[in-house]
């Protein structure tokens, strides 16, 4: 049997009882209950756990251990995510730090894949060392790496038969491109702000001697410049492109430029030629109504190509610098960075007088939400799946409830993101990632198999060269499968040995709003097409967790929590170190440091692991950002606190004794705390059914403190302390049962210290081996009707012992001094438990007596419960003299209130809203309101 310290240390327990579970085998998939499966969203392997993980991670082992005690045959299936770009981003940097001079490209590809294994083994024990230390009861035994054998073969097995279907393709077409990386990147990791930038206008001679006339007029339709131009005048934001023009463009219908239809350009710069075409792309009221088309290098000049079989000439390398390849680019813009390259064209257009004039522009840039890099439009050779069917088909299977969102109003963007849906690139030019499954020969023509084996068996290639396809699968396409990749599909004597059919598909997925295309979507259509299943029933969509100011957490701006420095604890000095160190920008740390040292100057205390989950699901609104603010979890660590003295409480005032089965309560104390927890079980029940977490904490916590804690020990005192050795026996076994009851509620959200109270209660109650394999509390345990009228009474002694107390502290009276208690008023029932609750009253308000009166009481602080009038005497209790004067004080405060507001609504006219008349009659009703209460008060002291 478990003795409890004198005080609440979860350090003393949480790593210890961590290590018990998970060396029992519990976490494994027991029984021969209903399946439940929870797939966890794979962390990548580029660091640790953030706040957000803590999080989500929270809520998915509540489900999980509550399942569990529920009786399903539960899984939580764990993994890591090999993370592509982010995990090369890490080892590249990490390279540069060890400052050897070793780079990626000086390592080559196997020996830097070499040192990215090294991090990810650093960096995966790491996460799994994390979520172990929050408490997380998935099957660690099952955890799969995305780079793993099992998850591997799964992946090339997608990709042949996805291939098969004719699903995926490779082509040439312009994708985004960053150039700090080389590599594409999908439309979803491109960061658009508005930035300053210029409009340059510039003047393309027209070819072999054309003119037009040019008129221009002014917003009244008259004519402000008529003249005769031999040129057009392009506005554009990136001059340096117009190397890659092979157009110019005009509204068909605009009136200036009817006479230049199939006409020609002689592009500056190049002595290239390039038509004049007409589409109604084109926008007449943007600066000139002529606009240059690259198709090579904008994704809507793109677009306009295809319609008009426009040439596509690439000017820039993989750096985004001018290519060398080409001799219409001049020898001086050869070998150019891009933004180099726009000055120099910039300059030699006003040397040849071609640059009209350069206007300050407001523009939408993209970046690379990894390297912050202009992302640059690039023609390159990709592999595509097509997206057109898959995405008719995923939305199908949401709108018709197969798949169910949680709060429903994410279907919305899910629908919008599906019906404009983009083939979806799917090759990255790195070296980290599963390879393509796509082999060259010497012609270039390619092959796709699982194997190259397997290509040269089908295709008949004997031992001609094959070439492998150096790019490797974006990190989302090997993660749209995560939900059978990790259950040993297609291998069916894997997928039985795993129990392939009872998870998937899984309950429910536990995400945030911001992969909803990026994973849930991408894993509905995928699993749908080469399982055909659902990979999950339910998607519940969590929001961001941000700082206590509503700020996104970044390491940029210095708001990083870990949770583990709140769970063990960090010291002032550590976490500027940590806020500070490897910063993007360095100029960064003073402001850092000066910021983390006034919110924190003496570090972050250790709260444990109970008290950060708490927290979480308290705050897990549906579907809403949170603010995390550390002093709510200071709150839920006293309220950890205050379960462990209850028990601590319990266990003293039982003492040898120990109990078994139900209760057979003989105190109206006990039938009303029976009748409470099996309301607060029925709730839990609802609140877990509908993933209201801050419902399912609030109601636990008020159970937990307001009725267990403070009234039930409260009300049970007299029965212990009493001579009735019936009610004080009746009452122990109650006050156990409870509290067993109460710790296997609590248990999946704070399962440490419920775990160890419970090993200490258990005994008590006959009971043994670990809580999380208890059953949950049910509804119905407790025959709550029996107990209803009992139930009525002590919410009556509640509120009488409430408004005595509220008028002790109202008028500042020690708790210990003993107080009168007029009685006047009431009905049939408020006077039947006058006399039968008189001791308890007593005892509960510290009162010397207690007296019913017809008449007016004397000078007293009053109170009403329910038709029954309360008086406490002031004769004694107070100075009457003051008390007098605070009232007429606070008499005239308030009535002036009331004559503002009176004097507000007078002066109201009909323009104002209702909202706001109504909002202002109703603050006039309460100032009078509380002007009549304090005018009877006053009156009764003379």
């Amino acid at each position: 049997m478990t003795t409890l310290a004198s005080g609440y240390d979860p350090k003393t327990f949480e790593s210890r009882l961590y290590a018990d579970w998970e060396a029992s085998g519990a976490f494994a998939p027991t029984g021969d209950g209903p399946a439940y499966t929870i797939l966890l969203p794979p962390p990548n392997v580029t660091g640790t756990l953030h706040m957000g993980h803590a999080f989500q991670h929270t809520l998915m082992d509540a489900l999980v251990r509550y399942h569990r005690m529920r009786g399903f045959r539960t899984l939580w299936q764990m993994g890591t995510d090999h993370a592509g770009i982010a995990t090369e981003m890490v080892v590249s940097r990490n390279l540069a730090i060890e400052g050897k001079g070793e780079t990626r490209d000086s390592l080559g590809r196997e020996k830097f894949i070499e040192k990215v294994w090294e991090w990810k083994q650093h960096s995966g024990d790491t996460i799994e060392r994390q979520m172990r230390r929050l408490g997380a009861s998935g099957d660690w035994s099952r955890s799969v790496f995305t780079m793993d054998p099992m998850a591997s073969d799964a992946i090339t097995e997608a990709f042949v038969r996805l291939h098969e279907q004719s699903l995926i393709y490779r082509g040439q077409r312009l994708v985004n491109w960053d150039p700090v990386l080389k590599t594409a990147i999908s439309d979803l990791e491109v960061a658009s702000e508005e930035e300053s930038g210029h409009l340059w206008s510039i003047r393309y001679p027209l070819a072999d001697g054309a003119t037009y006339e040019h008129v221009e007029v002014d917003a009244d339709g008259v004519e402000t410049l008529r003249e005769t131009r031999d040129y057009l005048v392009v506005a554009t934001t990136r001059p340096e492109t117009m190397l890659g023009d092979t157009a110019a463009m005009v509204h068909p219908e605009d009136p200036r430029y009817l006479a230049l239809h199939g006409k020609f350009v002689d592009l500056p710069l190049t002595g290239r030629r390039i038509p004049v075409i007409t589409d109604d792309y084109v926008d007449r009221a943007f600066g000139t109504g002529v606009v240059k088309v690259t198709p090579a290098h904008d994704f809507n000049d793109y677009a306009v190509g295809q319609r008009h079989a426009l040439p596509l000439i690439n000017i820039f390398t993989d750096e985004a610098k001018i290519v060398s390849s080409r001799e219409d680019i001049a020898e001086k813009y050869r070998g150019l960075d891009r933004f180099d390259a726009r000055k120099l064209i910039v300059a030699d257009l006003e040397a040849a007088e071609l640059l009209v004039e350069i206007k300050p522009h407001k523009l939408q840039v993209p970046r690379g939400d990894r390297s912050g890099q202009v992302i640059e439009p690039f023609l390159t050779d990709q592999w595509f799946v097509k997206m057109d069917d898959l995405a008719k088909r995923g939305l199908e299977l949401v709108e018709s409830g197969e798949v169910k969102f949680v709060p429903p109003n994410w279907i919305n963007t899910y629908r919008h993101w599906l019906e404009n849906i983009q083939d979806w690139t799917i090759s990255r030019q790195l070296w980290w990632g599963h390879r393509i499954p796509a082999w060259f020969d010497g012609a270039g023509k390619v092959y796709v198999g699982r194997s190259e084996a397997e290509v040269r068996a089908a295709h008949d290639l004997g031992d001609a060269p094959l070439r492998q396809d150096p790019d490797v699968l974006e990190t989302w396409f090997s993660s749209a499968m995560f939900p059978f990749s990790t259950q040993g599909w297609p291998d069916e004597d894997k997928m039985a040995e795993l129990g392939f059919d009872a998870a998937l598909p899984t309950n429910v997925l536990v995400t945030g709003f911001d992969i909803i295309f990026f994973w849930v979507a991408r894993m509905i259509m995928m699993t749908d097409r080469l399982v055909g299943r659902v990979p999950f029933r339910d998607v519940y969509i969590t929001g961001l967790v941000r700082d206590a100011h509503g700020q996104k957490m970044s390491k940029s701006k210095g708001n990083v929590l870990d949770p583990l420095d709140i769970i063990d604890g960090i010291s002032a000095d550590a976490l500027v170190a940590k806020r500070t160190t490897g910063l993007m920008k360095p100029q960064d740390a003073p402001k850092i440091e000066k910021a983390t040292r006034k919110e924190f100057p003496e570090g972050i205390n250790a709260h444990g692991a109970d008290a950060l989950r708490f927290t979480m699901a308290a705050l897990a609104g549906p579907g809403r950002d949170i603010k995390f603010d550390l002093s709510r979890a200071e709150g839920y660590k006293n309220f950890c606190n205050k379960l462990w003295n209850a028990t601590r409480f319990a266990l003293m005032n039982v003492g040898e004794a120990s109990f078994a089965g139900k209760p057979t309560p003989a105190t109206d104390a006990e039938k009303w705390i029976l009748a409470q927890l099996d309301r607060t079980t029925a709730e839990a029940a609802e609140h877990f059914a509908s993933y209201r977490f801050d419902l399912l904490a609030q109601c636990l916590y008020e159970f937990t403190w307001n009725q267990v804690c403070d009234w039930f020990v409260e009300l049970a005192k007299p029965a212990l302390n009493g001579e009735d050795a019936a009610s004080a026996d009746s009452t122990r076994h109650t006050l156990l049962y409870v509290l067993d009851a109460l710790l296997r509620l609590l248990h999946p959200l704070i399962p440490f210290v419920t775990e160890e109270l419970w090993q200490a209660v258990a005994p008590k109650l006959g009971k043994s081996g670990s809580i999380m394999l208890q059953p949950y509390p049910q509804a119905g345990d407790i025959d709550a009707a029996a107990f209803a009228q009992a139930d009525a009474d002590i919410e009556w002694l509640k509120a009488m012992a409430s408004a005595v107390r509220r008028i002790r502290s109202e008028l500042g009276v020690s708790p210990a001094k003993q107080l009168a208690l007029l009685l006047r008023g009431g009905n049939a029932d408020d006077a039947s438990r006058i006399a039968r609750f008189d001791a308890p009253l007593r005892f509960l308000c510290r009162l010397e007596r207690i007296e019913t009166i017809a008449g007016e009481p004397p000078a007293a602080a009053p109170a009403v419960v329910g038709e029954l009038q309360l008086f406490v005497p002031l004769e004694g209790l107070v100075d009457l003299d003051a008390e007098r004067a605070r009232l007429d004080k606070e008499i005239a405060k308030v009535a002036a209130e009331k004559d503002k507001s009176e004097a507000k609504l007078a002066k109201f006219g009909g323009s104002v809203p209702a909202a706001v008349v109504e909002q202002e009659r109703q603050r006039l009703a309460d100032w009078s309101a509380k002007l009549d209460a304090l005018a009877a008060q006053r009156s009764r002291l003379g």
